[in-house]
């Protein structure tokens, strides 16, 4: 069904926001066969370009970056205190192992105050990130010659199956990473309407920046973002509160906290779905924002942009959860989304999407 040995190799390569070196290493040795030219820019971003028949632009983004921490301090006792980068739930960080990325890679444990340690009340009250701290097991005179203030660190955890899901930290987004390389793999030898730049940013945890800097020079016409989104379908959720659930499909983003996608593009990927089998559901998510955003606001002329959602369970904590069937059926919607988009007709005021008779095939406006 899907390639889980190179899901769990893009899973594990470290790649903290802003340090994404080897992730980024990793991503240009798999891409490099699958397109017909790749390039870095100067924020770190790989842009793997198809052509296409037509000049028209059509740019998918999936960020390699992954939650993590930064250095900065070590105490006298060698014990590293930590800023985050990007959002973390603190409760889900006690006595979990980290990867310190200095100037060699050592495993730390989280650690806090003991629960036998606290008042009644500190036990009700949840600690905060501030009061975490890293052993490294080494004392003080060890750890200063390995570990300065600025080196970036990473949670310690393999990809493993469960059931028909796949667990795993960093799913969030490197499963999304892992759609857009096999997307490219199987458009290969296809035929595409318009050139497609397939784009692995950096440093979209702490405010899509890869997207917005490749957005605005690449100026796509049309953009897919390509991320992760809560699966709250859980003991004791209501309804409402699920967004979306695992198993039942790929997600088809109407709106999140930063975007509010076209109209027209979800319109367009609903009806590809359905004319493949593939099986979604919609997204309505009430916060938290993904590189769509970035795609769709700063190209120069702006983009008709919607987004493919991969449901997931225990976002931003220790290990996150996706259904394998759900990844799949994301390739197959990202795969039928660029080779199509040629078919609709992009009008405002178009109400189903066909495309008239005597409409020229490049006419967007």
């Amino acid at each position: 069904m899907i390639n889980i040995d190179l899901l769990q190799k893009i899973c594990l390569t470290p790649g903290a926001p802003g340090f994404e070196q080897r992730i980024r290493e990793l991503v240009i040795r798999e891409v490099t066969p699958l397109a017909d030219e790749v390039r870095t820019d100067a924020m770190g971003n790989v842009i793997a370009i198809k052509q296409g028949k037509a000049r028209k632009r059509v740019m998918a983004a999936a960020h390699m970056d992954e939650i993590g921490f930064i250095v900065t301090h070590v105490d006298e006792d060698g014990f590293v205190r930590f800023h985050t980068l990007g959002g973390f739930d603190p409760k889900t960080l006690t006595s979990q192992r980290v990867i310190v990325h200095g100037r060699e890679d050592l495993i730390g444990v989280m650690g806090c105050k003991p629960i036998h340690l606290m008042k009644p009340e500190e036990r009700n009250k949840q600690i905060p990130i501030s009061e975490y701290y890293i052993d490294l097991g080494m004392p003080y005179e060890e750890v200063i010659k390995l570990v300065e203030v600025g080196d970036p660190i990473t949670r310690e955890r393999e990809l493993i199956e469960v059931g028909h899901c796949v667990n795993s930290k960093s799913l969030d987004n490197r499963v999304s990473v892992f759609i857009l390389l096999e997307t490219l793999r199987e458009l290969k030898e296809e035929t595409l309407p318009y050139d497609f730049y397939a784009v692995f940013t950096v440093q979209e945890e702490v405010g899509l920046r890869g997207a917005i800097s490749s957005a605005h020079h690449i100026n796509p016409d049309f953009g897919f973002g390509l991320d992760v989104t809560i699966a709250f379908d859980v003991p004791g959720a209501q309804p409402h509160e699920m967004v979306t659930r695992l198993g039942k499909g790929a997600a088809i983003k109407v709106m999140d906290g930063s975007t509010i996608s076209d109209y027209r593009m979800v319109k367009y990927l609903k009806q590809q779905a359905d004319q493949h089998d593939i099986a979604w559901q919609a997204e309505v998510l009430p916060a938290g924002g993904t590189d769509t955003a970035g795609i769709q606001r700063y190209g120069k002329n702006g983009a008709i942009t919607g987004a493919i959602s991969i449901p997931l369970r225990n976002m931003h904590q220790t290990i996150e959860m996706a259904h394998k069937q759900d990844i799949r059926y994301c390739i197959d919607l990202l795969k039928v989304g660029v080779q199509y988009l040629d078919h609709y007709n992009w009008d405002f005021d178009n109400t189903d999407g066909r495309k008239p008779v005597r409409a020229v095939e490049d006419d967007l406006f």
